[in-house]
């Protein structure tokens, strides 16, 4: 055959595949040239990809090198794996978060607590305030259990009881067994129609001998503050004096489960809001303990809400037994001795603490 049908047949003589000389030298030998296809085809066959980057047409912008491993001529270098972005994983987690959330998949216990909710949540929320904005120093952490039952008894202050959010944020943080703290919190916080949702979200429940005692039967750590509204209402220039820790029911609570007593003070919530004034008919009216007024409140509005940045300093003390005294929890002169006993440590520790902090705005 010769001419147009000549050479119509010719083309199939050239193989549909050709081996790669880069992955041929890559396993440790040198491709073989095929003669009938190079008469076949009349066109030379590249044998390395320098003579390929030789023979490449001008104008062409990627440039001719072989990928790792033998990928030919004519294709980019191969960009290293990195790590995966820090912004995409937080995408990702919450998106993950909010598909179980949006799904149901997570458990909340018979008080309603939601343990991935705290720490997903209000956790990384309080985490700001108490290290970057009040930069609380806590001493003392190892004072409180690795495991098992423990009554955390603390001060209270500050017109808004952000205390006791701030001590739960920094002892799961600190704890070296990421312990939460079940806040224990006045019949007040509970007929609030969203605070209530997210007190027991967050793991309070109402400040009441029967569940402090199903909690510290449950091996859990438990947080309450005797003062109640007494020590979050009082005014600025009774600052840091502890007010009367009612009958010491958290006292007995520790009694009868033989759970150990941790005091804690706490330095530097009463600066935040500091109370100058109690406007008790405005609080009646609106079924409220008290009604602060304050350097901010209410003259700012609601810019007066942003607590004043004072250094927090926080401190747990040795744990005091109680083991032996579970036959005394209906003593009132052993509950009354013992409640008096956790109090005068609080207050002495917080005298320390108060030396330790001239300034109460310093860094």
């Amino acid at each position: 055959m010769s001419g147009p049908e000549e050479r119509r047949d010719r083309r199939y003589d050239v193989p549909l595949t050709v081996a790669d000389p880069g992955a041929a030298r890559a396993n440790g030998h040198r491709p073989a040239a095929d003669e009938s296809d190079t008469a076949a085809t009349d066109e030379p066959v590249a044998s390395a990809p320098a003579e390929a980057a030789t023979d490449a047409p001008a104008g062409r912008d990627e440039p001719a090198t072989d990928a790792p491993g033998g990928g030919g001529a004519g294709r980019g270098p191969a960009v290293p794996d990195r790590p995966g972005d820090h912004w995409d994983r937080k995408v990702a987690n919450g998106l993950a978060f909010l598909r179980r959330r949006l799904a149901g998949d997570y458990e909340v216990d018979e008080f309603g607590f939601d343990p991935e909710l705290t720490s997903a949540v209000f956790h990384p929320l309080l985490r700001v305030l108490y290290r970057d904005w009040f930069r609380t120093e806590v001493t003392g952490i190892e004072h409180v259990p690795t495991d098992g039952a423990g009554l955390v008894v603390g001060n209270h202050s500050g017109t808004v009881a952000l205390d006791a959010l701030i001590l739960s944020a920094a002892l799961h943080d600190r704890h070296p067994a990421r312990r939460y703290l079940r806040l224990l919190g006045a019949d007040l916080v509970f007929r609030m129609p969203v605070v209530s949702e997210l007190a027991r979200k967050s793991g309070g429940t109402v400040a009441c001998n029967p569940d402090a005692e199903r909690l510290l039967g449950n091996g859990e750590l438990v947080g309450v503050f005797p003062e109640g509204f007494k020590g979050v209402g009082k005014l600025y220039s009774e600052r840091y004096k502890l007010q009367r820790f009612g009958r010491g029911g958290f006292v007995s609570a520790a009694l009868r489960t033989g759970t150990p007593i941790v005091p804690v003070a706490i330095v530097g919530g009463e600066e935040i809001y500091p109370m100058l004034a109690d406007i008790k008919p405005l609080a009646r009216l609106l079924k409220l303990p008290y009604f602060p007024v304050t350097p901010t409140f209410p003259w700012l509005g609601p810019l007066g809400m942003v607590p004043l940045p004072s250094k927090w300093l926080i401190e747990f003390c040795p744990p005091i037994p109680t083991a032996h005294l579970t036959d005394s929890a209906d003593d009132p002169l052993v509950v009354f001795n013992l409640a008096d006993q956790v109090r005068e440590t609080i207050q002495q520790t917080l005298h320390k603490l108060l030396e330790r902090r001239p300034d109460p705005f310093g860094p």
